[in-house]
């Protein structure tokens, strides 16, 4: 068993709300100086970053976790984190049918670029993605669990897009088997107010959508990475976060 210190929730230059700056391959370098191990990108209801970000990111030896926050219909936002990057790009697919085709206003929602590993331009995504998708709660989980990924709710401390203080409780139908809390949260305090999120991992990242706001190397899940590879460690991740 090993240490592996981690950022499970970062928004790239393509998320409206992320800065221009948050290239996947200025993300990863900033990774690495910050001596994380694992990393995730999971732009707002989009994984058309992740090919970028996957080269970038083992470019700098950093583990690479595909992956998206999702926006369902009731304005919750879901991480959805993937083992594999086909089986991101697939539920990307899957997502984007069940977008709003809402116009992006770049003046006022901030631009929404894809790029390369390299940082090279390569377009502009036409439609906003922060707002909500068609997706129920329930769609939303089942669909992400359908393309092999994992989902939990996002930021469950904060009062935006968080699902307990838009359903006045914690998700606990949904059969989550982790959650997340910002790195100011205090598990503890979700813990006393939910006793049922004692039997789950607390997944304390950044959020980041500025390259300064990455984690540093506080956060760190032990996973057992013999005989080692990348995508054994994704694999125990994802394990870890199924309550495997």
């Amino acid at each position: 068993m090993n240490k592996y210190y981690y950022d499970l929730h970062i928004h790239s230059c393509l998320s409206p709300c992320g800065d221009d700056d948050m290239t996947p391959a200025n993300i990863a370098g900033m990774a690495a100086l910050k001596g994380l191990q694992i990393i995730a990108l999971t732009d707002h209801n989009t994984t058309a970053n992740c090919p970028a970000f996957f080269k970038a990111a083992r470019r700098h030896g950093i583990i690479p976790i595909p992956g998206m926050e999702l926006t369902v219909a009731e304005d919750i936002h879901l991480l959805c984190l993937f083992r594999t990057l086909e089986a991101a790009m697939e539920f990307g697919r899957r997502v984007d049918e069940r977008k709003i085709p809402y116009e992006n206003r770049p003046e006022i929602f901030g631009r929404q670029q894809v790029v390369d590993e390299e940082d090279n331009f390569i377009r502009e995504e036409k439609y906003l993605l922060l707002n909500a998708t068609t997706l129920s709660l329930d769609e939303g989980t089942d669909l992400c669990r359908e393309c092999g990924g994992v989902c939990y709710p996002a930021h469950i401390d904060r009062t935006s897009n968080g699902a307990v203080a838009i359903l006045g409780t914690f998700p606990d139908w949904e059969g989550y088997t982790a959650y997340e809390v910002s790195n100011s949260g205090s598990r503890t305090e979700e813990e006393e107010k939910f006793p049922i999120l004692k039997d789950l991992p607390c997944v304390k990242s950044s959020d980041a959508h500025y390259l300064w706001d990455i984690s540093e190397a506080d956060n760190y899940f032990e996973l057992s990475d013999e005989p080692y590879s990348s995508q054994l460690v994704r694999d125990k991740l994802i394990d870890l976060l199924e309550g495997k």
